[in-house]
């Protein structure tokens, strides 16, 4: 079978007035990973990303350390992620306090946004939002759908934490709470690595972040 190895970008920059641009510390871990992908020899021959800046900047930076990866690669908007903005901004007053609490700390933030995922999965939102939840699963099942059909042999494809967790949701044939919980732990520049063919797609491994193992890099595992 074929191998997805799935990265989510590296550390955006939360909480900044633009937070589509990578961070030095997720430009790093970038680099880092392309670095563990040369040392275990590894070649690919589709590379896929969305059309988000962080993406480009974190493909930039593995192909600065990943001889030989194409110097072409392939945009797809169905692996972008969803808009978050849109999602708070969609809130109604009963739910205004999720929307001050984004707007605290990291932490705040990530707790709040989990209560956001729920009632976004919900349909709550649906009103009031560009892109309901049954749309984004749509088109992340169109992309797998698009991968699979490749006749790629090895595909790298650099997207964000919640493509990764409906795609991971949907080959568990998990529920929506499910891809929300893995969602939110999706770290930075993390490979979630798939065998494929064109009938079927099965989860490897989730979430691996070996080219961070080092103790000098901890302050490096970032999920922001």
């Amino acid at each position: 079978m074929a191998e997805l190895y799935l990265v989510r970008h590296g550390q955006a920059s939360l909480g900044a007035d633009n937070y589509d641009c990578l961070s030095d510390k997720g430009e790093q871990q970038c680099v880092w990973l392309g670095e563990h992908f040369a040392r275990n020899g590894l070649r690919f021959d589709r590379v896929f990303t969305g059309t988000l800046r962080r993406h480009a900047q974190s493909l930039d930076a593995i192909r600065r350390a990943l001889p030989g990866l194409p110097l072409e690669h392939e945009v797809h908007p169905s692996l972008d992620e969803y808009d978050f903005h849109a999602l708070f901004r969609a809130l109604g007053d009963e739910h205004r306090h999720l929307a001050d609490a984004s707007k605290g700390s990291p932490r705040e933030f990530f707790k709040a946004l989990r209560q956001v995922l729920l009632l976004w999965a919900e349909g709550t939102l649906d009103a009031r939002v560009p892109e309901t939840w049954n749309a984004f699963q749509q088109r992340v099942a169109h992309v797998r759908e698009i991968i699979q059909r490749s006749g790629a042999q090895r595909v790298l494809a650099v997207t964000s934490g919640g493509v990764i967790g409906a795609l991971t949701q949907q080959v568990l044939h998990a529920s929506a709470t499910t891809a929300i919980a893995v969602n939110l732990q999706i770290r930075n520049s993390s490979v979630t690595h798939c065998f494929f063919n064109r009938e079927a797609l099965q989860l490897s491994s989730f979430n691996a972040i070996s080219h961070l193992d080092d103790p000098l890099r901890h302050a490096f595992q970032t999920y922001g």
